[in-house]
């Protein structure tokens, strides 16, 4: 049995995924976990994660700031305790509309080996690549 862990997200590495995101990994293979992942997504003033889907269900909780949820084509304003489901395979992507404030939020993917497929050039990728700094 994996011992439990107690993460402390301010002592953890933060890994530059480009474009203003950054993301610090969590409960992923490394923590013990074989049946999901989640981190934390740091969106800088502006900034957006593209376009994309994943291979299973995907929660995200808005923890600090604004952010907009472009799922399916369909934009959602979120605040801080906004959650949203998004089923697999279904287009999304998440914007800080601030021009002064960071947004961060609390990502869950239902996989433990959940894949990212970027809707502009269709290159899938695992999320744990993001984990070892590897990019969107």
């Amino acid at each position: 049995m994996t011992a439990p862990r107690i993460l402390r997200t301010d002592d953890l590495p933060r890994h530059d995924r480009g474009g203003g995101i950054s993301t610090v990994p969590l409960v992923d293979r490394g923590t013990g976990s074989t049946g999901f992942l989640n981190g934390v997504t740091i969106l800088a003033p502006g900034s957006a994660v593209p376009r994309h889907w994943h291979n299973c269900d995907e929660s995200v909780l808005v923890i600090s700031g604004d952010a907009v949820a472009e799922i399916d084509g369909i934009e959602h304003d979120l605040r801080a305790g906004d959650v949203s489901f998004i089923p697999a395979g279904l287009p999304h992507g998440f914007s800080n509309p601030s021009t002064l404030h960071e947004a961060r939020i609390f990502w869950t993917y239902a996989a433990i080996d959940a894949d990212r497929t970027d809707a502009a050039t269709g290159l899938c990728r695992p999320i744990d690549a993001e984990h070892r700094g590897l990019g969107l």
